[in-house]
């Protein structure tokens, strides 16, 4: 399951252009990364939705035009009001039915392998991939509602106790499980952005700039001669003709003669000046 039904209010103003999964990072949609992380798992994928709920339909309708025969995405909207990441699985508890749950965050960008984090799972625990305390990197984080999480990995017997309600899994399962002794945490190594912020989101985009080991521009961009892109991301589309240095720029957005773009985040109409870590 990628969970997709936030709102991303503090990735505004990008996220009230587009809803937050379908931001690009490396010129693919954060959607459409956690859904390949998946897919290497399982065949058996399902989204929730709720604030930005048509334009992800309709990307995802989009993509299984794109890509025929790949698995179809099972969409789960939720409405009045977004269920939280507990009570999304338990509004699919009829779909999952008897499955264990593999649960990732669909506005997060990471080179997590997910088939080695659920290799050897005992079926029984409920596994978490956590990134590394920042004060012991050679270890993964203490459990705490703090811990940076990039997958968790849940027996049906915990999913089949969900309601569907709004509700956290942090607090109905995890915490339970933690003091049952019923709790294992794995250490995540690689990369691994949390794009809550327009300074975070950058920061993924120049983080898969530098997994590529160059600059990573749209076949259907156009840099103009005298243009120059210096390890940045260019969308489909995009026009430079001046200089960009460490920005993204989405598809359709132009960087004019003599203007130099650094550290930014430019849409058509819109341009995020941030600082990146």
């Amino acid at each position: 399951m990628a969970l997709a039904a936030g709102e991303g209010r503090r990735l505004r103003p990008l996220s009230d252009l587009r809803p937050k999964p379908l931001c690009p990072v490396g010129n693919q949609a954060l959607l459409d990364l956690a859904l390949g992380r998946l897919s290497a798992v399982t065949d058996a994928l399902v989204v929730n939705l709720h604030h930005g709920w048509q334009a992800i339909e309709d990307h995802l309708d989009a993509r299984a035009d794109r890509r025929p025969g790949r698995p179809d995405v099972h969409r789960s909207r939720e409405e009045p009001e977004a269920l939280g990441t507990a009570g999304a699985l338990g509004r699919l508890r009829p779909w999952i039915d008897g499955r264990a749950a593999l649960v990732v965050n669909a506005d997060s960008w990471t080179d997590a392998d997910l088939a080695a984090f659920v290799a050897g799972w005992d079926g029984e625990r409920v596994r978490l991939l956590v990134t590394p305390d920042p004060a012991d990197p050679a270890g993964p984080a203490e459990f705490g509602p703090r811990m940076g999480l990039v997958a968790s990995l849940l027996p049906w017997t915990d999913v089949a106790e969900l309601r569907a309600e709004p509700s956290g899994l942090y607090e109905v399962m995890w915490v339970a499980a933690h003091e049952e002794g019923r709790l294992e945490t794995v250490g995540h190594t690689g990369r691994f952005v949390d794009c809550g912020t327009p300074a975070d989101y950058l920061r993924a985009n120049l983080e898969a700039v530098a997994e590529a080991g160059d600059s990573i521009v749209d076949a259907d961009a156009t840099v103009s001669t005298g243009g120059e892109v210096i390890e940045s991301v260019v969308g489909a589309g995009a026009v430079v003709a001046g200089t960009v240095v460490r920005s993204v720029l989405w598809p359709g957005a132009e960087v004019v003669a003599g203007e130099v773009l650094v550290g930014a985040v430019r849409a058509p109409g819109l341009t995020v000046s941030v600082e990146a870590g």
